[in-house]
């Protein structure tokens, strides 16, 4: 009898996140054998640049020595404790790392083990803080449409991105949803490099309309991800700041794919010299290595839930991995590695580079719409009228194509609809971005042509 392949065996049994499963029919899944840097091999010797971090979350490339050596290390000391009532020494010590790089406001750390269930604690802490402190009536949220925050029914109703979202309306919890800044298809014919954010009225009229009935607003800071790489200027987020602060609303920033160095700075946040009242974060919190997330909050925050036990003000979320020890040395392996190197900066004059590059080789291209970037974040918006910015039919699939050809090349591309984007980890040097660009360029010519 014939022994089925690992890919055999895998679509028998296995249900792959985000993917229409007909689709593996004739892309099976890639069997990945071992990582190295920027570079997944699979078990038949093919190498694949990862110019998408894996999901956004490998930092510092797969199989970092650094790293490996400190969960290695921790794996003979404890590998998982109960963190109610009971702590150990890695998660303290990241905690005091922590705090010396967020923004002012944050004074407290609530870890969870993913990013879904930091959001969906950050939206929790929100309403009952404000019943906490007699504001009942503060009990709902503002987001930002093309938002996306998780896959849980919190996070996804504070999401409003249709792909995700529609099938489980009825399921979903009462939302304000804001227009969300387009600087590409821009309705007041400005351009992100110069605007004052006139697209601001459309939150102040939200505001205007809700704000006495609204917990917090959750936003993505600078980029908005999931909605095809969507950038905004740091204008944007000050204006929203002052607008919190007028109508007592709180400023949940999820920070979960932005943070630890992918937008230049440290957290997105950073570049509008703001503070938000809760952040999440996660993905580059361990380097991609282990699920951990924190919900880090302000300590006004933190001072509504503090009472006697009786009182039943106490914040009853939990999670069995919170905490994990595991998760802990990995996260303060990536807090080192990024104090003692240079990768921040080396990744900001790389990032300088790729844009010029990219713009050099496909700017001028009939079907590139935009090609913008935040730091080494760069998207490419493929569109079928470049004058009208027309977008192309999505039924066409031309994105899911052009993954298709440059997987057979080598890289993992992984577009969003018909945006093709570069995240990759910030060790990435130059000619591996070469590399990149050269398959992407070629890709994009031989099935648009």
């Amino acid at each position: 009898m014939k022994m089925k392949s690992l890919e055999e065996i895998d679509l028998n049994l296995i249900w792959h996140p985000c993917s229409q499963m007909k689709d593996y029919e004739t892309l099976p899944p890639i069997v990945v054998d071992h990582g190295q840097g920027v570079w997944l091999c699979d078990i038949y010797g093919k190498k694949y640049l990862d110019v998408v971090s894996s999901w956004w979350c490998n930092l510092l490339g797969h199989c970092n020595p650094e790293i490996n050596a400190a969960i290695k290390n921790q794996l003979d000391e404890v590998e998982h404790v109960i963190f109610a009532n009971f702590t150990h020494k890695p998660i303290i010590e990241l905690a005091e790392q922590l705090i010396k790089i967020v923004p002012n406001r944050i004074k407290k750390f609530h870890f969870n083990d993913n990013g879904s269930a930091a959001i969906e604690c950050a939206l929790k802490m929100c309403f009952q803080y404000f019943l906490q402190i007699g504001k009942p009536k503060k009990k709902y949220f503002m987001c930002l449409t093309d938002g996306y925050h998780g896959e849980t029914i919190g996070a996804l109703s504070v999401g409003a991105l249709d792909l995700y979202t529609e099938l489980y309306r009825p399921l979903m919890i009462k939302t304000f949803p804001i227009e969300s800044p387009d600087c590409y298809r821009c309705p007041f014919q400005k351009n992100r490099e110069n605007c004052q954010c006139e697209c601001i009225t459309c939150a102040e009229k939200i505001f205007e309309e809700h704000a006495d009935e609204t917990a917090a607003i959750i936003l993505e800071p600078l980029l908005q991800g999931s909605a095809g790489m969507k950038i905004y200027p740091p204008l944007y987020l000050k204006k929203i700041r002052e607008l919190c602060d007028k109508y007592d609303v709180l400023m949940i920033a999820d920070e979960i794919a932005t943070g630890f160095g992918r937008t230049g700075k440290m957290f997105a946040c950073d570049h509008a010299e703001i503070s938000p009242d809760v952040m999440c974060i996660s993905k580059g919190l361990t380097g991609g290595y282990m699920p951990m997330s924190a919900t880090c909050v302000s300590q006004k925050i933190y001072d509504a839930f503090y009472d006697d036990y009786s009182s039943g003000k106490a914040f009853m979320h939990s999670h069995t991995y919170a905490g994990n020890p595991l998760g802990a040395a990995a996260a303060l392996a990536v807090q080192k590695i990024l104090r003692e190197k240079n990768i921040i900066q080396t990744a900001q004059e790389n990032s300088i580079w790729l844009t010029e590059e990219l713009n050099s080789t496909l700017g001028n291209h009939k079907n590139v719409g935009e090609i913008r970037h935040l730091n080494l974040i760069h998207a490419i918006e493929l569109v079928e009228d470049k004058k009208n910015k027309k977008p192309f039919d999505s039924k066409k699939r031309f994105g899911y194509q052009i993954y298709k050809n440059a997987l057979k090349k080598g890289l993992i591309l992984r577009p969003l609809g018909d945006v093709l984007y570069f995240n990759p980890p910030l060790i990435i040097n130059r000619d591996e971005l070469k590399f990149a660009i050269d398959v992407t360029t070629s890709s994009i010519n031989e099935i648009l042509d």
